[in-house]
């Protein structure tokens, strides 16, 4: 049982790692577009606030909230080492497959697919006990942020935009738009950190659920003795490297850069000025903080686009390459079920061995 622990916590540390180069173009898909930075000078700049998000979310905002709503997904009569790495190895590989493609889906709803998936194939197994294996408060919030994150996005990068529009609109071209590349800086940055905070504690949700449950097993008082409510915070304060781990490992992943999901971010929904990156990075980072604040797990690629959406839609409807839109919302409407399936046919050959 312990190998099989490790074996779950590398694999969430390689998802976390793949999420990183996966989701690299959220935050530095308008600044390249921009030519801001330079791509390399871009992935390191992000990289570099994926991590001090750690200190943010400690510090600052004093909890790791997104990783305990993570944990919680399913409920705890339908987690198993088994359930955990059969929905892990699913999320790595529909993460690559639409890396490859150059897709940007979530690393967010993957993983919900994939954990949920294979929750649901061993629960196909077992006599019922009244126990629903969805924990669906946990669930279908972030089921509908799959909607609202980007909607927010939009809204938010809309209402920016036009605001600066309005304010800058007797300031001279040439001297605003080097103020909005300078400010270009701080708004990627502060995506970045939104970026760190979110996904870094999803991979922190499933390492935790893993843990939980071996300490379980193992008898430990300290866990078997706690609140439900109470064992992910005591799993943080016991394994206190998981989550410098994790915001390490989404750091070097992003640093490794995406370019194909960055040429599809940057160039081809609608063409971005410095004015419109700052805004739509900005609306971007404002939800991601919203929705940590309320322990809300979302797609920072959903996110990114419906602000990117929101900055074209200022101009004229007509600037947003609807087409392109489409496609990448019939992608985020196939993650979960095809990840899913993914992690019930892995649990079945998982099962055959352990």
């Amino acid at each position: 049982m312990f190998t099989l622990l490790i074996v779950i916590i590398v694999l969430s540390f390689i998802f976390d790692y793949i999420n990183g180069f996966h989701d690299a173009a959220n935050s530095i898909a308008t600044i390249v577009s921009t030519k801001v930075l330079t791509p390399f000078q871009a992935v390191l700049w992000a990289a570099v606030f994926n991590f001090i998000a750690f200190f943010i979310s400690k510090y600052l905002i004093g909890h790791f909230g997104i990783g305990e709503t993570v944990s919680k997904w399913v409920d705890p009569h339908f987690i198993t080492l088994q359930v955990l790495l059969a929905g892990i190895s699913a999320a790595i590989i529909w993460n690559l497959i639409t890396w490859w493609f150059g897709i940007p889906s979530s690393s967010s709803h993957t993983l919900m697919g994939g954990f949920i998936g294979a929750a649901l194939a061993h629960a196909g197994a077992l006599s019922a006990d009244g126990h629903d294996v969805i924990n669906y408060a946990k669930v279908i919030p972030t089921f509908l942020f799959i909607f609202l994150a980007p909607l927010i996005g939009l809204l938010i990068a809309f209402a920016i935009t036009i605001l600066i529009i309005h304010l800058c609109k007797r300031s001279n071209p040439y001297k605003a738009e080097n103020w909005f590349k300078k400010l270009q800086l701080v708004s990627s940055a502060a995506f970045s950190i939104g970026h760190g905070g979110n996904d870094a504690q999803k991979v922190m949700g499933i390492i935790g659920a893993a843990v939980i449950y071996y300490e379980m097993q193992m008898g430990n008082p300290e866990y078997t003795m706690l609140a439900k409510t109470e064992r992910f915070n005591h799993f943080v304060n016991d394994y206190w490297w998981v989550p410098i781990s994790s915001f390490l490992a989404i750091g070097l992943g992003t640093l490794s850069g995406g370019w194909k999901i960055v040429k599809t971010m940057g160039t081809k929904i609608t063409k971005v000025t410095p004015l419109e990156g700052v805004a739509a990075e900005t609306a971007g980072a404002i939800t991601l903080f919203l929705t940590e604040h309320f322990k809300i797990p979302v797609s920072t690629t959903h996110t990114i686009t419906g602000s990117i959406i929101g900055v074209g839609a200022t101009k004229r409807l007509s600037a947003v390459r609807w087409g392109v839109t489409v496609g990448l919302l019939w992608a985020w409407i196939i993650t979960i079920p095809i990840s899913a399936v993914m992690a019930a046919i892995i649990y079945y050959l998982v099962s055959l061995f352990f």
